[in-house]
């Protein structure tokens, strides 16, 4: 299927590695340029820098000539097992919450006025599940992800008279450092009797809460997102979208 996505630009934040890598591939599967923006990519931008965005997207400007999407990908974890809350005390929370929420406050910014102007492009977000469900597992990234969804529809309500549509996509159990991130915490909060590996930890849990009964991929989420970059999206904008093999619904 041609997404007529061919010679755009789209700026991937966190487009180094798991999911971010795999939403940048797509687009160049689509015959799209892309903008990779991480920490660890050779410009090591910076999200929670205003400044660091700032330059950066000057620069892909200059490259590319013009940009038409943006996917913002970039995240962290506490790094704890939050379950309950107070396994966390509150310095655990802010460096999280200045990287997923402060980070997409400030690519918006930056991004939102050329879009305007040009009177065209798409945003999109990527959040969790975990930002719906009210997940237990690391509370401080589940609200960062509500925060993310909520922001979204903002900028959707305000962009849209402008021809720029705004969506969220959430993953759901993707085998990303991310997840596995969340296993270790997990794991060695436990007593050697009731610790188990990785694989059977996700299996377990991809057991009782995925109706498929399987993994989603970085592919799978890649693809939705290259979806609502296409002009086939048209008329999606304000929408969170749960690439979760039905982990969550909405009755």
């Amino acid at each position: 299927m041609d997404l007529e996505l061919s010679g755009q630009t789209a700026i991937i934040t966190g487009g180094a590695s798991g999911i971010g890598a795999a939403i940048a591939e797509a687009f160049v599967a689509e015959g799209a340029r892309v903008a990779v923006w991480d920490l660890a990519g050779p410009d090591a931008v910076d999200v929670t820098s205003l400044a660091s965005v700032a330059s950066a997207f000057e620069r892909a400007i200059a490259e590319h000539g013009a940009v038409h999407h943006l996917v913002h990908a970039a995240a962290r974890g506490s790094g704890r097992f939050g379950f309950p809350f107070t396994n966390l005390s509150p310095p655990d929370w802010p460096r999280v919450l200045d990287v997923n929420i402060m980070g997409m406050v400030n690519v918006a910014h930056v991004v939102t006025p050329y879009l305007r102007e040009r009177r065209s492009g798409t945003m999109t977000f990527i959040a969790s599940v975990a930002g719906q469900i009210g997940s237990q597992t690391d509370p401080p990234y589940s609200a960062s992800k509500a925060a993310n969804i909520n922001f979204a529809q903002c900028m959707a309500k305000d962009l849209a008279p402008h021809g720029v549509r705004v969506n969220t996509v959430c993953p759901g159990m993707v085998k990303t450092p991310l997840n596995r991130a969340v296993w270790q915490a997990w794991y060695d909060q436990q007593p050697p009797e009731a610790q188990f590996d990785y694989e059977a930890w996700s299996a377990e849990k991809i057991r009782k809460v995925v109706p498929t009964g399987s993994w989603q991929s970085p592919e799978d989420v890649a693809n939705m997102v290259v979806f609502l970059a296409s002009p086939r999206a048209g008329q999606v904008t304000g929408q969170t979208i749960n690439v979760d093999g039905g982990f969550v619904m909405h009755w």
